[in-house]
């Protein structure tokens, strides 16, 4: 292939010439972008696989020894060995792995690049959204390097005004999924490292001051209590919130940043699984009217009881993980997808769902908010993480804020989760009593839980020995007696040993089985033992007092590089109550039956 000139290279990759500085940082994260003005850049981009870094390559001084930036940040991407327009075509959103067969297991860099027209206009202001992109983003937009986010699983956005051109735009982002130590979720985890832009990304015009993020929640004493923050040079501007069917309308008077909190006598129909009623609200100002659909509920607890809206539930639920179904695999990230994953739950009977291991995309949780299935949301905060390295924490913090600023006004969203199979020390403890601060700290109107481990203290009797368990509003923690421990006879022996002044929630349980496969109950990886596994489980969970719920583990078999038995995993985990093609295992019906018992009062 022809080497082209590296400075054309540069021009043809970015759009811009030749000096590349920092001009922006991430701004504040959007709220309800869906509600916004907004120009998709979902579709089809170029993409350049970079596995070696040679875009990172200095074309304004001598190379080095190695040709390449010496520098952790480099200030000039140039992509060097051909024409930007010549290289292969990728659909956003979604991962590469499954789009092309030679990244199937790719880890490292990848460069997308997207031209998209617009006319920017005066009274505008204009910011770049991405939902995700797994792990790390660099964006550069007409040559100018806009930042640099870390973590696969949350939003993020940075604002161009005044670096949108009339007309054409090139917008690139380097992105690379490479696991690291010191990254959140570390190198060590069990499901497949999707790498790419996997959602979607839009361009958002808002005036010039506008509303940036809110918060409506429903109190006990009739009452709806909230906060609004705008965005913009001024804050003298007429601010209303308009609730229609509730027929209420206020004035609202911002502070000198913005700010306004605010109380609402009122009596909406409560938010409930079997009647999951949603308002439309309303957020007015002379430049825009800025909606959404908002539900009002509470949710607390009592002794071990989980509340909704004052009254004991069952969280009959399901572990999930963002998984498509239907497509081979890869990363689900649509409406279509979420109606699947979502419409399998409903079916079994769930009124609840546990989102793992980290923030799942937007259409998850408004979807599961419109069916009626109340949802655990978590960060990837998952088993051996670098606990000591302030960095991390501040990685951790900084997932688990933008997932609350996201979905805070998502009434499904009942539980925050901070952590999935951590093992036990002093640095963990302190890491996670630090984000479950964080949590209380921005949003004390949920539950806070985590996914501890249990623990056999004598043969036979079961208990979770983990001090954070101290911190938690929800006792949640995985067990799989009958799988990784003994065989399913030996749920009839167990005794449990759990406190008594906090809701328990089982956050996993069950085992693997190949979907087709048959054989008698006591051969592994047949229908028939999984079935027989949860027959076992149910009838030691019956027992336990104070259970609250169950999320079994998982849905539907997912990808997994460590699960490799020939014939059997092929590279998926099979714990799913449904394969990997959407076929029920015996399993299903099961937990179907256990949960219309419950839900019969039975």
């Amino acid at each position: 292939m022809k080497r082209i000139a590296i400075v054309a290279a540069i021009v043809m990759l970015l759009g811009g010439g030749a000096n590349i500085p920092v001009v922006a940082e991430e701004a504040p994260l959007l709220t309800n972008v869906s509600g916004r003005t907004c120009i998709s850049l979902d579709g089809t981009w170029r993409y350049i696989v970079d596995p070696f870094e040679s875009g990172y390559y200095d074309y304004r001084r001598e190379p080095s020894a190695t040709g390449f930036f010496d520098d952790e940040e480099p200030h000039n991407p140039a992509l060097i060995e051909y024409d930007f327009d010549a290289s292969p075509t990728i659909v956003v959103p979604r991962d590469w792995n499954t789009q092309a067969p030679e990244l199937y297991y790719y880890e490292g860099s990848v460069w997308y690049r997207t031209r998209f027209a617009v006319e920017p206009q005066e009274e505008s202001r204009y910011f770049l959204y991405f939902g995700a992109v797994n792990y790390e983003a660099i964006v550069y937009l007409n040559g100018e390097r806009l930042g640099r986010h870390i973590g696969g699983f949350t939003p993020f956005n940075y604002e161009v005004t005044g670096l949108l051109r009339p007309g054409e735009n090139s917008l690139v982002v380097k992105v690379s999924n490479q696991r690291l130590k010191e990254a959140v979720p570390t190198n060590n985890f069990d499901w497949w490292n999707y790498g790419g832009i996997t959602r979607s990304v839009a361009l958002v015009e808002t005036p010039k001051t506008f509303v940036r993020e809110y918060s409506l929640q429903f109190e006990e004493g009739k009452k709806i209590v909230g906060w609004v923050r705008l965005d913009g040079s001024s804050y003298d501007v007429d601010l209303t919130l308009e609730i229609p069917e509730l027929k209420k309308r206020i004035a609202l008077t911002p502070d000198e940043q913005g700010y306004c909190s605010f109380e609402i006598s009122a009596s909406p129909r409560l938010w409930e699984p079997e009647n999951p009623k949603l308002y439309r609200v309303n957020w007015i100002t002379p430049y825009e009217c800025l909606s959404d659909e908002v539900g009002f509920r509470t949710i607390t607890t009592s002794g071990n009881q989980i509340l909704l809206n004052g009254r004991p539930i069952f969280c009959r639920g399901v572990s999930i993980h963002e998984e498509a179904p239907f497509r081979n695999g890869g990363r689900a990230y649509g409406v279509d997808d979420a109606h699947t994953l979502l419409g399998w739950a409903k079916e079994m009977g769930c009124n609840f769902a546990r989102l793992a291991h980290y923030p799942h995309n937007e259409f998850m949780v408004k979807e599961a908010e419109r069916m009626g299935i109340m949802l655990w949301c978590e960060v990837p905060v998952y088993w051996t993480i670098d606990w000591d390295n302030p960095e991390v924490l501040e990685n951790a913090r900084a997932q688990m804020s933008a997932m609350i600023t996201r979905d805070r006004n998502r009434c499904n969203v009942i539980i925050w989760s901070v952590a999935n199979e951590t093992p036990l020390s002093d640095a963990r403890l302190d890491f996670l009593k630090e984000m479950v601060s964080l949590v209380r700290e921005q949003d004390p109107t949920r539950l806070v839980s985590a996914a501890m481990e249990k623990v056999e203290v004598k043969p036979g009797v079961m208990t979770v020995s983990d001090p954070l368990g101290e911190y938690l509003d929800v006792f949640s923690f995985n067990q799989y007696i009958g799988w990784y421990d003994g065989l399913p006879e030996k749920c009839d022996r167990v005794e449990w040993a759990l406190p008594s002044d906090k809701p328990v929630l089982i956050s996993e349980f069950g085992g693997g089985a190949l979907y087709g496969k048959h054989g008698d109950k006591s051969e592994r990886w047949t229908e028939e033992f999984q079935a027989d596994l949860y027959e076992a489980n149910i009838r030691m969970l019956k027992k336990i007092k104070g259970l609250s719920g169950t999320t079994p583990w998982i849905l539907m078999d997912f990808r997994s590089p460590k699960r490799n038995l020939p014939g059997i995993q092929d590279g998926y985990n099979r714990k799913g109550l449904i394969s990997n093609e959407g076929k029920k295992k015996m399993s299903f019906y099961i937990m179907q039956k256990w949960y219309q018992e419950m839900a019969e009062g039975k």
